[in-house]
């Protein structure tokens, strides 16, 4: 019942994080029939492209047994023998025996990249519980294993039916062939079912593969309380501080940069700060929108010519507004005096620009 309960609380798509997580630990999706499909399909190719090799083993058996009589018993001998053998089977297995290794390790590649955990091989109590063994047999897992049998085995049935049955009279007359001309109607109609075995499987591969990756997805599934404690855990990295701090820096300054053309003027200490200030009637205290130092103060500046934002001189008004003032706050009480003296010069100056307009 606290599985079940866990894995109702579990409604939040899993992080990268979680994902990785379970990727070390060596908890991937995986199908067992995809790497079987690469197996077969694998083993045809081999069978299809190397079966004339096998003329390759047969002629040095053959000479074997021809010649036995001639074959040296001493230690000598037998070491000649079998080092001549040796490099037989190397030359006709070799190549095959390597595709088919190959064929292993792109079935697991294609589903996930490489694991390297020892994860699997520690011992856990709850694979020999009696009620994790009871779900392992009536579970969705055995459920689909079982109907995956039973599908391979009526299709892998139908398949032969329909490839052997036409041939049965054929197959009958072989009793009476020459083994050499056996050879070659026994390797057409292998490669034949052989073809039609890896089409079958190619559609269980596939269907299996999908059941899987969403069994293995919803298990990565994550509760509330797990998001947050992951979201804790981040936090403290101080490397993601970091990348988290440079990213509302960079926000907070494209911000500031917006709202710039909005401020009524601009106050300065031309080497080192600006401070943009918004006033409209009605409102009870002007408001910083932007503030800057350096590199953004001349920014500000820049923006503000741009605009045709008025930009007024003031030393020690500046230092102390950019001490005392955060973006999106009224200016302190203590400021209002001097700061309503320039704005009302600034909205003076327009008055009268506006008034000499034609």
């Amino acid at each position: 019942m606290a599985d079940e309960d866990d894995a109702s609380e579990r409604s939040e798509d899993p992080t990268q994080k979680r994902l990785d997580d379970a990727h070390d630990r060596g908890d991937v999706a995986k199908s067992q029939e995809v790497n079987t499909w690469f197996m077969i399909a694998g083993g045809t190719l081999v069978f299809s492209t190397f079966s004339g090799s096998i003329g390759g083993i047969q002629m040095p058996l053959r000479n074997l047994i021809a010649n036995s009589w001639m074959i040296h018993v001493d230690g000598p001998g037998l070491l000649a023998l079998a080092r001549s053998l040796e490099y037989a089977l190397i030359a006709a297995l070799g190549v095959p025996l390597l595709m088919l290794a190959l064929s292993a390790i792109a079935g697991n590649m294609l589903q996930h990249r490489l694991v390297w955990s020892g994860e699997s091989l520690k011992p856990k109590f709850s694979k020999i519980s009696p009620a994790a063994g009871a779900k392992r047999l009536f579970g969705k897992q055995a459920a689909a294993n079982f109907g995956k049998g039973l599908f391979k085995l009526v299709a892998l049935g139908a398949v032969m039916t329909a490839i052997l049955w036409p041939e049965r009279h054929r197959l009958e007359a072989m009793v009476r062939f020459d083994p050499a001309a056996i050879f070659g109607v026994v390797t057409s109609l292998t490669l034949h079912l052989m073809g039609a075995v890896v089409a079958m499987l190619a559609v269980v591969a596939i269907a299996d593969y999908f059941f899987q990756y969403r069994q293995w997805y919803e298990r990565q599934k994550m509760s509330l309380k797990e998001m947050k404690e992951e979201f804790k855990q981040s936090e403290g990295d101080p490397h993601i501080k970091g990348r988290l701090r440079q990213l509302r820096h960079a926000r907070m300054k494209k911000r500031m940069m917006t709202a710039v053309p909005k401020a009524s003027v601009i106050i300065t200490n031309p080497t080192h700060y600006s401070v943009a200030l918004s006033y409209e009637r009605g409102m009870s205290a002007p408001v910083c929108v932007a503030k800057g130092a350096d590199n953004i103060a001349l920014k500000i500046r820049e923006i503000a010519r741009k605009h045709d934002i008025p930009i007024v001189e003031n030393v020690p008004l500046a230092r102390a507004l950019y001490a005392t003032v955060e973006i999106d706050d009224e200016i302190p009480v203590e400021h209002y005096h001097a700061v309503a003296e320039i704005i009302g010069y600034v909205m003076g100056l327009r008055r009268g620009l506006s008034g000499r307009r034609p």
